[in-house]
């Protein structure tokens, strides 16, 4: 039923808060009211009844006409665009632009004819300015001067077109996708680091001929155990998990005393002991291995010139480090959860924080140094990348959200919406819909805050990567928020300021001369696929997904040339799993198909029958072969065949690889993100049996465009 008051209904408007929504099988489904007050109450608003809701609604119509200048606008390069200025009635205002370089724009006053309004007992009259296309790219300040003072605000100019990168030239480029953490080597402990993905790099360009690793979210996890598996649920996303990092590659760990050293041997020797014989990847014994060894290099000290280098790196990264650190050491003292601390810890800018930094300012200053040496072992990967030919080099990840017990949201507090978690509606992915547990962002807190987490975030990650992948980029539109107790079939979505959101992201993408792809799968608004497009930001296509209007696998020469193709993604099991139907199976042994298994496994494999018949109508396949590994490779050559600009192989199908990384829906009943790579047989590889595994190189072959397979040792 529709929303039972006209208040309601406005006030969900106004917030972007959907009354109803078009579901996965094409039925419109109608939002409650129960619902949206809830969503209301986590943006702080009291809507619980019609009275209430008509007073939340007045004081919102009257926010803008208490600001002389909104607090944040973003226009493109080459647009006007119109801003509206509050002053009182009668008294004249300027305004001009202060430029990111230093200089100043005049900015004209256009017409606009407006009834003033009494705001706190004064008359309030309403202007409007006319910004000029001809305003420069990046962060400015707009700044509004009346009788009374002066006024600033926060003016982004974005680039109207982001595109590929100088770097790619009119070249198309392939890379793998990987998890890093499954990619285990001779030296690594236990579990893949960046080290790891320098040598990937190094094998994948030198080799292969590949342009790119995409690899998956790196962002920092708890600092002490029990740690998060989903690397899609991490407690920072401007900050890296230390666990990737290699100890013996820290420069450090070379000046150690012989004893020292030993420690650390006896630390990596024990820890291969207790793992040796585990199916799974163990995170909490590897970290409490790891960060003793770590510990050991940060207390021998750093020499002068190191010390300057260490000294500079927290200064850049400035309170947002300080912050997290601190978080972590109270993580330790006080537990995970930040929301269970004694109340005066509960705020980061406490003075009660501050004296709790004071006094522990050795395991403050640890975890400030843990990201200096993972931001340097990621610099040094992605320039091991481009050094060695790749184009792009290494493609980071970015996580939806961060969790609500995370550092981010103790350090911004009052940006995520309280009681409400991020999630998905039913669909084909998971028909009982989906929690995440992410805290979602506020959109009007974020305009407060002139998106600044968010550009900071996004910065940061493009720091030491040539590309990124923003994971569910339909986040950047709109997110389907879930009120806690109501679970995910009874959510609405909540819409962000999308212009601000991908007008920052491709400013700091071009800055960086760096490729943009947004994980558009599951249900996407037709229009936001347009309007990505529009900017010059690649979109994702899988090639089980694709297809035309009749049901029908889409012919490759109708695949989009603006898009990340592939075969598979981390949420399906690698080819070979998906054509056994691996995963029908595995969501009916977890309870979550609605229809029964062997519906299910013939409409999957109905699916399959048409694919492989196009492959082999297209030449892709040899008529009468039915061999795995053959499809594998035809349908990497059906990617070929498309326009798609950019092509990624799964570093799982390269290896002949069953298994799934992450079963949507699931949690603890499937070992989600705790699957060391493999081969066909089920039996663990290490890194240096992938640079001679013939598998790769045959894959690498038809991804090269070259006839026949490479020879390994060519």
């Amino acid at each position: 039923m529709a929303l039972s008051s006209p208040a309601l209904r406005q006030l969900a408007e106004a917030f972007g808060i959907a009354t109803e929504f078009w579901d996965w099988k094409g039925r419109l489904t109608e939002i409650t009211d129960s619902t949206v007050i809830a969503i209301l109450a986590g943006m702080d608003v009291d809507a619980s009844d019609p009275e209430h809701a008509q007073q939340a609604l007045d004081a919102l119509w009257l926010r803008p006409w208490t600001r002389t200048l909104p607090p944040f606008t973003i226009t493109e390069q080459g647009v006007e665009r119109r801003v509206l200025v509050h002053v009182p009635h009668g008294t004249g205002v300027r305004v001009e632009v202060l430029l990111e370089d230093g200089g100043t724009v005049d900015v004209a006053q256009v017409e606009h004819v407006v009834e003033p309004r009494a705001v706190d007992g004064q008359l309030t009259g309403e202007a409007a300015f006319l910004l000029p296309g001809t305003l420069p790219l990046g962060y400015h300040r707009l700044l509004a001067t009346t009788g009374a003072g002066q006024v600033e605000a926060t003016l982004v100019v974005s680039p109207r077109f982001l595109g590929f990168p100088e770097s790619m030239g009119e070249a198309r480029v392939w890379g793998y996708s990987t998890q890093l953490y499954s990619l285990r080597s001779a030296g690594s402990w236990g579990f893949g680091d960046l080290v790891d993905l320098a040598d990937l790099a190094t094998w994948s360009a030198t080799r292969q001929s590949a342009g790119f690793v995409l690899v998956n979210p790196l962002h920092a996890a708890e600092p002490t155990p029990p740690l998060e598996a989903s690397p899609y649920l991490p407690m920072s996303r401007r900050y890296v998990n230390p666990l990737y990092v290699r100890p013996e590659a820290v420069p450090e760990y070379a000046e150690l005393d012989d004893e020292d050293r030993a420690r650390i041997a006896t630390l990596k020797q024990d820890l291969e002991q207790r793992l040796a014989g585990s199916e799974l990847l163990d995170r909490d014994q590897v970290w409490d291995a790891k960060i003793a060894a770590l510990r050991i290099i940060f207390d021998h000290g750093l020499r002068p010139a190191r010390q300057l280098a260490f000294d500079d790196f927290v200064r850049r990264e400035g309170r947002g480090l300080s912050q997290f650190a601190t978080w972590s050491a109270l993580v330790i003292a006080e537990g995970a959860n930040w929301r269970e601390w004694p109340t005066e810890l509960r705020d980061a800018s406490s003075p009660e924080v501050a004296a709790f930094a004071a006094d522990h300012v050795d395991d403050v200053r640890f975890h400030e140094w843990l990201q200096f040496a993972a931001d340097e072992q990621l610099h040094a990967a992605h320039g091991t990348a481009r050094s060695t030919g790749m184009r792009i080099g290494v493609m980071n990840d970015l996580a939806v959200g961060v969790s609500a017990k995370s550092a981010e949201a103790w350090t911004y507090s009052d940006l995520f919406a309280d009681g409400l978690s991020v999630g998905a509606p039913p669909d084909h992915f998971n028909q009982a819909g989906q929690d995440w547990s992410q805290a979602p962002w506020r959109p009007d807190r974020l305009e407060e805050l002139s998106y600044a987490p968010f550009r900071q975030m996004v910065a940061g990650i493009l720091h030491n990567s040539g590309g990124i992948r923003v994971d569910h980029i339909m986040g950047l539109f709109r997110l389907w928020w879930i009120p806690e107790g109501m679970g995910p079939g009874r959510g609405s979505y909540v819409r962000y300021n999308h212009e601000a959101l991908v007008g920052i992201l491709a400013l700091e993408a071009h800055r960086a001369g760096a490729l943009v792809v947004g994980e558009d799968l599951g249900v996407v608004e037709p229009w936001v696929r347009g309007y990505l497009h529009d900017r010059g930001i690649l979109g994702t296509s899988i090639a089980w997904f694709e297809r035309d209007a009749a049901g029908q696998p889409l012919p490759p020469d109708s695949w989009r040339e603006y898009c990340l193709a592939s075969v598979t993604t981390h949420d399906l099991p690698p080819t070979a799993g998906y054509l056994a139907g691996d995963h029908i199976r595995l969501q009916h042994e977890l309870g979550l198909l609605t229809e029964s298994l062997d519906a299910e496994l013939a409409t999957a494999q109905a699916e399959l029958s048409a694919f492989i018949d196009a492959l082999r109508r297209g030449g892709f396949l040899a008529q009468d072969s039915t061999v795995v590994e053959d499809i594998v490779l035809a349908l990497h050559r059906y990617l070929v065949a498309t326009p798609s600009r950019v092509l990624c192989a799964a570093l799982t199908d390269a290896v002949g690889e069953r298994r799934t990384q992450n079963q949507p829906g699931t949690h603890l009943e499937y070992p989600n993100w705790r699957v060391p790579l493999a081969g066909p047989d089920g039996r663990p590889l290490l890194l240096e049996e992938v640079f001679t595994d013939a598998r790769t190189f045959r894959l690498a072959a038809v991804m090269n465009e070259i006839g026949g397979s490479l020879d390994p040792a060519g």
